[in-house]
């Protein structure tokens, strides 16, 4: 990858603070003109509970069910950047999100994660952001991200940002 190359893990749930973080990225990336930016969307499924299991009693139906929400949970933001003619990569997987959102930027390469401060099952945390996202902050080496839906329309120049954190 060159050094004017970017690749944007997008952890994606179907909340609004997730579609936010889409929006916040694509204009952060249009503002690098210098860079090419590749996203990664990302849903994480939780695994399944036992319920599921005895209920359905097919592991691979399990998986089906788990792809078919995660690809509909990140079908908004795939239109999102197909408008923007954006590239990416899609990715659904099992598991704790806190721990295999880390897992899956270090995995596709990623410079950065750039996501929602809280998913569709947040409850009031600490400082506004969903357990998911504090987590994240705490356990990632790359710079994360978190936006607030609402308060990405509000943000500062994302091209000043962009341009201070681009490698030289």
């Amino acid at each position: 990858m060159t050094s004017n190359a970017w690749k944007i893990l997008l952890p994606v749930d179907g909340s609004a603070d997730a579609l936010a973080a889409v929006r916040h990225a694509l204009r952060w990336a249009g503002a690098a003109a210098a860079a090419e930016v590749t996203f990664v969307l990302a849903n994480v499924q939780e695994p399944a509970s036992l319920y599921e299991v005895v209920v359905a009693h097919d592991a691979e139906r399990i998986k089906a069910l788990k792809r078919e929400a995660g690809a509909d949970l990140i079908s908004a933001a795939e239109a999102l950047l197909d408008a923007a003619g954006a590239a990416y990569e899609s990715d659904v997987t099992a598991g704790a999100p806190e721990h295999l959102i880390v897992e899956l930027a270090e995995t596709y390469g990623c410079d950065a994660i750039v996501m929602g401060a809280r998913g569709q099952g947040a409850g009031p945390e600490a400082g506004g952001l969903g357990s998911v996202a504090l987590a994240v902050l705490q356990a990632s080496p790359l710079p994360v991200t978190v936006v607030r839906h609402g308060a990405a329309a509000e943000s500062a120049d994302t091209s000043e940002a962009l341009e201070a954190a681009l490698p030289e």
